[in-house]
């Protein structure tokens, strides 16, 4: 039974179509251009944080590996039909939060099994509730999150510079394959190099940020990053690990107001998170990704942090974006892997725009 998904070499963002079979040794994947890989089942895994629930990410190799997405069910299908009443190569293809907190609520009852829900069940529930709730709930999360942390009076009134941005950001999203999120950007008046992505769509931009970068690639390649914190549910699960056992339980039952309430008590944390160094390099690597599908010049996205590392460099003072990044060298070098060779390539010309009118969206004059 073939299957038709997509391919990713791990080397460059180049995203492949290809037909993918299941056999008795291993899967067999047709490249476009002709030739066909081999994976044998030993040597797969399944990524269990991949967000969307109708698809199936299967990965192999190293700290960047060679990524296919197929159909769930069609797999699913294709690999009991390859092993009747056999053992399957792969387990339970529901993440594995969700059936290890299936254990835990099972044998619930003993104060070992309660210790062990504080230092290992929540962040599993978080992990599971974060990817069962409906885009409208992480909306009213994100709403309750963005009016404590970006109120209307720290807002910048400049609106021809966030309709820009805006821009940038309806550019970018126009590329994805499937975009159950609508992207909305706001500026606010605080001199933090920083960027926040809140849970349903919402992105906010510190000044500070807005006024390091000089060119519209360097932004788009931020926003980028910022965009798949926001499509693999990167807010949402971090909220949901810092909240209480209560409000958390609220969400598993369907408590319509567990999201205001969640908001309420986490909009704080949100600029402190630590997404952690597999979240991240997930954002930069799908974000490059994005770049590229979106015809834009990665070298932008690239550039901004190579100016961050230079400053960096010259003070022990880490601006709060790159406080809960990974260090700038080593990104930089996986995103130059990721970008490939550029010189040679034609990209799209994102509109030309007064970068001090940028800068100075909030009202202020840039250093």
């Amino acid at each position: 039974m073939e299957l038709k998904g997509y391919y990713l070499d791990g080397k460059t963002a180049e995203r492949k179509d290809v037909i993918v079979w299941v056999e008795i040794t291993g899967l067999a994947i047709d490249l476009p251009r002709g030739g066909r890989l081999s994976w044998p089942y030993g040597e797969i895994r399944q990524n269990r944080d991949f967000s969307d629930p109708g698809q199936i990410r299967l990965e192999k190799g190293g700290a960047i590996p060679e990524t296919i997405v197929v159909p769930r069910e069609a797999f699913l299908i294709a690999l009991k039909r390859v092993f009747p009443g056999r053992r399957l190569p792969f387990h339970d293809f529901a993440p594995r939060s969700q059936r290890l907190v299936c254990a835990l609520f099972a044998g619930l009852g003993t104060v070992g099994i309660i210790a062990s829900l504080y230092l290992w069940g929540i962040p599993l529930l978080s992990a599971w509730a974060a990817s069962r709730v409906p885009v409208s709930w992480e909306e009213s999360l994100g709403r309750s999150v963005v009016e404590s942390l970006a109120p209307v009076a720290a807002r910048c009134s400049d609106s021809g510079s966030v309709l820009f941005i805006q821009e940038i950001v309806d550019t970018l999203s126009a590329s994805l394959p499937h975009r159950p999120y609508k992207f909305q950007i706001i500026v606010i008046d605080v001199p933090e190099v920083n960027a926040l992505a809140a849970p349903g769509g919402s992105m906010v931009i510190f000044r500070g940020l807005l006024e390091k970068v000089q060119t519209t690639e360097e932004l788009a390649g931020i926003l980028s990053h910022e965009m798949q914190h926001i499509l693999h549910r990167h807010s949402t699960r971090r909220l949901l690990e810092q909240a209480s056992l209560g409000l958390l339980l609220g969400v598993i039952v369907g408590d319509t107001n567990s999201a205001v309430n969640i908001g309420k008590e986490g909009a704080g944390l949100l600029g402190a998170l630590h997404y952690g160094r597999q979240f991240e390099e997930q954002a930069d690597a799908e974000g490059m990704r994005l770049i590229l599908t979106a015809g834009i010049d990665p070298r932008g996205m690239i550039s901004f942090f190579e100016k961050i590392q230079k400053e960096d460099r010259k003070t022990t003072a880490i601006p709060a974006y790159f406080s809960t990044h990974p260090s700038p060298e080593s990104r930089i070098e996986r995103l130059k892997i990721l970008a490939g060779d550029s010189r040679n390539q034609t990209f799209r010309l994102l509109a030309p725009y007064d970068w001090k009118k940028i800068q100075g969206a909030c009202g202020k004059k840039p250093e």
